[in-house]
């Protein structure tokens, strides 16, 4: 049974997000590592009332950074996993 909470963690809103659904309908969310692309596209169609053409999904590995408040010892940047969804030409998410 796919649970569209557990699998949609949030939706990225940075500029090229922004381009992404205002020019090829495409909307890019944070997902569970887990999920695999029908599982993503069903929790959307679930959860939104529409219909998804495309995912396309990419993992962004943890980066080493150096931590500035523990003087400076090495210290990882989270990763997490993306999806990119396509939707049929038409279909929009609103977002409040």
């Amino acid at each position: 049974m796919i649970i569209p909470d557990k699998i949609l963690r949030e939706f990225r809103v940075t500029e090229k997000a922004a381009n992404l659904s205002a020019n090829l309908n495409q909307y890019t969310f944070e997902v569970a590592p887990e999920a695999n692309r029908k599982e993503i596209a069903r929790a959307i169609e679930k959860l939104f009332d529409v219909e998804v053409v495309k995912v396309n999904t990419l993992i962004k590995k943890p980066k080493v950074k150096n931590d500035r408040s523990r003087r400076g010892r090495p210290g990882t940047k989270s990763g997490h996993k993306k999806a990119i969804v396509t939707l049929k030409e038409g279909d929009k998410i609103e977002f409040v």
